[in-house]
């Protein structure tokens, strides 16, 4: 059994609400073990047997069909969360500041020469994400990073919370 995260996209933001027992009842309707959410924001760990292509595939399938509408989900193993949390090259900042952009590629390697709006922040590629440091926060950014918009981003409290729990469940 391999545990996964699996982050969606634009849920709970501009009234895509999807209620978190929802979202852990699509996952056991899908026949995965062990599932809880973790805060509002459309996050859900559970454990499965099935390939990471294929949980994807069923998640954002059952989500189209529960909302209504498309729900991009990125998915990530146990061992990949604590990868991204632990490659976090911005880690002597405050966690809440500092965001993983999950991806379902790797980013190009020039995805941050596109970079629109940039003021204070600092931005690094990973293996699927890209890493962002906001030096004054997230609110007021005016930051667009072309390769990210079909991305989702969890700031580094969470993503290493989310590997510690994903870990413990294997």
């Amino acid at each position: 059994m391999t545990a996964y995260v699996a982050l969606l996209r634009a849920i709970n933001v501009g009234g895509r609400k999807l209620i978190m027992k929802d979202l852990a009842g699509i996952g056991e309707s899908l026949g995965f073990a062990q599932c809880r959410t973790f805060i509002a924001s459309g996050n859900l760990l559970f454990t499965s047997p099935v390939p990471e292509a294929d949980v994807k595939m069923k998640l954002e399938k059952a989500l189209s069909h529960h909302m209504g509408a498309e729900v991009p989900v990125m998915v990530r193993t146990a061992a990949e969360m604590t990868a991204v949390a632990e490659a976090n090259p911005f880690s002597d900042r405050p966690g809440n500041r500092v965001v993983a952009m999950f991806l379902d590629k790797p980013p190009p390697p020039d995805a941050l020469d596109h970079a629109a709006g940039v003021k204070d922040e600092c931005m690094a590629l990973g293996a699927r994400e890209i890493y962002i440091a906001y030096g004054d926060g997230m609110a007021d950014s005016k930051l667009k990073i072309p390769a990210a918009t079909k991305g989702t981003a969890r700031n580094m409290n969470s993503v290493s919370k989310m590997a510690q729990i994903a870990k413990d469940m294997e």
